[in-house]
């Protein structure tokens, strides 16, 4: 579900000069986080996201992968 348009994006108002800060999958990449290098939660690990122009107006989950890529195991031969 998006979030109301009278609310506005969801930014955090906090100090922007930290270089690996931990952000919340819902959070809005905007004009002035872009360049900063930051961790996302995908629910198991942190990944290191660098914010770049491509990505605003995009949220962040959207570039934190949270399944892993299936593979079949092989079978050993007898």
């Amino acid at each position: 579900m998006k979030r109301s348009k009278w609310k506005g994006p969801f930014i955090k108002t906090k100090n922007t000069n930290e270089k690996l800060r931990v952000l919340p999958r819902n959070y809005e990449v905007t004009a002035q986080v872009v360049g900063l290098v930051c961790n996302v939660h995908s629910g198991k690990k942190l990944i290191k996201l660098s914010l770049t122009d491509e990505m605003i107006g995009h949220k962040l989950g959207e570039f934190a992968p949270t399944r892993e890529k299936f593979e079949f195991k092989k079978k050993k031969r007898k």
